[in-house]
């Protein structure tokens, strides 16, 4: 992947007071921009009154965004009722930047470049049909980063985002394990780093997601979301108030092994029943296989025979969806969330599947629950999620130095 991302912003050299001044400034500049992202094309006075900061710091802030590129005066000015000068409002700039966003699956890594909205600009699949050994697999996913990136000229990535199932430790940006692709202790956000030259960020995929539902999503505005992410992998992501929580070394949030109720799938830990072995998709579709339903690993396959009526399809992804609920159920008795937002092949493309995941629940939670609301490029936005939650938490220290040249 070429180096064409401008540097970042160095701070100056901290001490107690600069630094407790910088987090006050790295919190407003925050809310400012995510309220832009909210609400835009949006007043500046109407910024200032959403956040409960100060006009003069609400304008200051939204000057030092223009000069960096990253919002820019809507086109046509808003007319004020009264006297005096109208209303010009701002929105965010979605042409410029861009961040990379990798996912590790078992049969494939996917690679994206998605914009400041979340949405994703352009994405591959990397088939691991030549293994899972982890240099490569990197390599790879770098290479196609710089190919996507030189398909969409004038763009400038701002960093890169890489999640994956497993335990993954944010803070070293290290895959600790992942059984399915037997990596342990591989240390991603060193190796695509000196590949790209851009900052690497690295998170599990179901905390990855929940940063991507409260940004762009449906559980925009919840006080609480936990995520349930079903797929090979099974894991949960829990947060509030905009905070995740990671738990020692980032293991908050593994499931795998949590026992559900009317399981009879061998575990390989020995036991029957462990929620990974149960919903797994590669449980799925191996009991398809044996039904005729499909040949292969795909479990997408299972929902199109199941679009074209095949029943026993139908029951198989029903069967899933009720025991999903009854695992959400589990999660919704300890945490309590206010949204609770599911990633799975049947509740994402099938109202059967989703009325059978809430019926498992119970009619008094059943609203909370959702699907997750990137059906069609959840593994991108997984990804591209981890770089650009890093990005609104703190948008002028993970922004380049100033553009050159007047702002159109």
């Amino acid at each position: 992947m070429p180096r064409t991302a401008a540097p970042p912003r160095t701070p100056p050299p901290s001490t107690p007071h600069r630094a407790a001044d910088s987090a006050r400034r790295r919190t407003s500049a925050s809310v400012i921009l995510r309220s832009v992202l909210e609400h835009g094309p949006v007043a500046r006075s109407t910024v200032a009154r959403l956040t409960g900061l100060s006009p003069a710091s609400v304008t200051d802030y939204c000057a030092q965004f223009a000069e960096l590129g990253l919002i820019q005066e809507a086109p046509a000015p808003r007319q004020s009722k009264g006297v005096g000068r109208p209303h010009v409002p701002v929105d965010l700039d979605d042409a410029r930047f861009v961040v990379g966003g990798v996912h590790v699956a078992v049969p494939y890594t996917t690679v994206a470049l998605l914009d400041l909205r979340g949405r994703v600009v352009a994405e591959r699949e990397l088939s691991h049909s030549d293994g899972t050994e982890p240099g490569r697999v990197l390599a790879n996913a770098a290479d196609g980063l710089g190919s996507l990136l030189a398909d969409v000229p004038g763009r400038t990535p701002l960093g890169v985002g890489v999640a994956t199932g497993g335990w993954v430790d944010r803070d070293s940006g290290t895959i600790v394990e992942h059984p399915m692709l037997g990596w342990r202790e591989v240390a991603v956000r060193d190796a695509l780093g000196a590949r790209t030259g851009l900052p690497v960020h690295v998170d599990g995929h179901a905390r990855a997601l929940v940063n991507g539902e409260r940004l762009f999503g449906r559980a925009r505005g919840s006080r609480s979301v936990l995520h349930l992410f079903v797929g090979n992998v099974v894991d949960a992501a829990f947060a509030t108030h905009d905070e995740v929580h990671y738990g020692p070394r980032s293991q908050a949030g593994a499931i795998a092994h949590l026992p559900l109720a009317g399981g009879t799938e061998r575990c390989g830990c020995g036991r029957t029943g462990c929620l990974q072995a149960e919903l797994s998709e590669r449980t799925l579709c191996r009991r398809a296989r044996e039904a005729g339903v499909i040949v292969g690993v795909n479990p997408m396959h299972v929902v199109a025979a199941a679009a074209e009526g095949d029943r026993v399809a139908v029951r198989l992804l029903l069967e899933r969806a009720r025991m999903i609920g009854r695992a959400a159920g589990l999660l919704l008795d300890v945490l309590n969330p206010e949204t609770v937002v599911v990633t799975e092949v049947g509740v994402m493309y099938r109202e059967d599947c989703l009325r059978a995941l809430r019926e498992a629940v119970g009619r008094d939670r059943a609203a909370a629950v959702v699907p997750t609301s990137f059906p069609e490029s959840v593994l991108a936005v997984a990804g591209g999620s981890v770089a650009l939650d890093v990005f609104y938490r703190d948008p002028l220290g993970a922004s380049p130095e100033p553009i050159p040249g007047p702002m159109p």
